[in-house]
């Protein structure tokens, strides 16, 4: 089952549930696989459809964030709710170990040896972690242990 599949699903739950907040969160997410196969005309994958969700969670954590330094708690709980139910549709997050383990298995597999290196070991992680850690954070990673 695509996780495309699974969203229409779990969207089609929800309408029997009658949990409005969850039906809008995935119809919204629906709504966004639907607008990016339209615009590019093509049929997106698992991997894209993690890749836009892991985006939309980005955007709602800022948005809370955002909500919070105005004092809106009502908004930033929503924008939180959102993010939690978002969440379920994403992989298993990393661990911390199994971050570092996959970022030494890089450096190994592409010979990194420096900064100039960081690059290739992006482009050879990127794939294995998309959704399930924070690429910001992977790259400060990278960097200390690039790093002399």
């Amino acid at each position: 089952m695509t996780l495309k599949d699974q969203l229409t699903s779990a969207m089609k739950e929800s309408m029997r549930a009658k949990d409005k907040l969850r039906l809008g969160t995935i119809r919204m997410a629906l709504a966004a696989v639907k607008q990016r196969e339209i615009d590019e005309r093509i049929e997106l994958t698992d991997a894209d459809v993690i890749a836009l969700i892991t985006k939309m969670v980005k955007q709602r954590n800022d948005a809370a964030s955002q909500y919070e330094q105005a004092n809106r708690q009502d908004l930033a709980d929503t924008e939180n709710a959102e993010i939690v139910i978002l969440q379920t549709f994403l992989p298993q997050p990393l661990t911390e170990e199994e971050l570092n383990d996959l970022i030494q298995q890089a450096m190994l597999e592409t010979q990194a040896a420096s900064m100039q290196d960081m690059g290739k070991v992006m482009a050879w992680l990127k794939p294995k972690v998309q959704g399930r850690a924070d690429m910001g954070k992977l790259s400060g990673q990278i960097k200390a242990n690039l790093a002399p």
